[in-house]
């Protein structure tokens, strides 16, 4: 029964270019329980972003109009999407591959081709974790334990300034307008602290900042 509730009500998109995965992957995830909208690529992602806030999202990499690198950044960067967990498909299996894929934000990396009831277990194990996260965030953070990094991590000063701007809630592009440098830079710098410290999103990266008292 647990396992049920879990499920219930919950919204995935899935976003890949490939009509036959999507099909496929809808009819498996729609039968297991979950409730799927779809999208063609990033670009038309972000739109139905707009109006509706899924629960989860599990996205190829590779696409036209927008690949998965640039549409979970979009994610990660706004805030009324940033929490939800996401789960990249790709058929680029290499350790570098993933390490981008992690660092981009996604929180899961899977390689194609996969079982599908891999692919359920992961996004049921996400989905467990969101929710664990929400709840302990809703009590007050009490019980939750600390972000974990490595012990030796030295940020520069300007890494330090732009973590504290990420800390307190600004996107990539208002850190840099506050930096007088390009969005570019700040994503770099971004992308440079989560190797440091090994987080997998900018989610991460504030809470570990205001936990340390960085702000």
């Amino acid at each position: 029964m647990k396992e049920t509730s879990t499920k219930e009500h919950k919204r995935l998109l899935l976003i890949d270019d490939d009509p036959n995965l999507i099909l496929l992957v809808k009819d498996y995830l729609e039968f297991r329980g979950y409730e799927v909208i779809t999208a063609e690529n990033g670009r038309e992602a972000l739109d139905v972003l707009e109006t509706d806030v899924p629960d989860m999202i599990v996205c190829d990499v590779m696409m036209p109009e927008m690949d998965g690198y640039d549409f979970v950044s979009n994610v990660r960067e706004n805030e009324r999407t940033s929490w939800i967990p996401v789960l990249f498909l790709s058929a680029k299996g290499q350790p570098q591959d993933r390490v981008k894929g992690l660092n981009v934000g996604a929180d899961v990396y899977m390689v194609k081709p996969f079982e599908p009831e891999e692919l359920v277990a992961q996004v049921e194990a996400s989905l467990k974790q969101a929710y664990r996260q929400r709840q302990q965030s809703t009590e007050g953070g009490d019980n939750e334990s600390k972000i974990q990094v490595p012990f030796d991590v030295h940020l520069t000063q300007t890494e330090m300034k732009v973590v504290q701007f990420v800390a307190r809630g600004l996107a990539n592009k208002n850190i840099a307008d506050e930096l007088n440098v390009s969005q570019r830079t700040v994503e770099s710098h971004v992308s440079n602290m989560l190797g440091k410290t090994g987080l997998h999103n900018r989610t991460e990266l504030a809470r570990w900042a205001i936990e340390n008292q960085m702000t």
